[in-house]
């Protein structure tokens, strides 16, 4: 059951990431989003939804 938990928290943190990566934003953000998924897999995607993509 660990396994697939850490395995759907690394799909969803890719997801994030592509997403972050296809965005209009400035490299400085993207790099700040993309540091933060990294650094936090599980609160980082949350918040980057939350507050991006209002």
């Amino acid at each position: 059951m660990g396994r697939l938990i850490s395995l759907l928290i690394l799909v969803i943190d890719i997801l994030a990431i592509v997403d972050v990566v296809r965005s209009n934003k400035s490299n400085n953000k993207k790099a700040l989003w993309v540091v933060l998924i990294v650094l936090l897999p599980i609160v980082g995607p949350i918040l980057y939804y939350i507050i991006e993509k209002k």
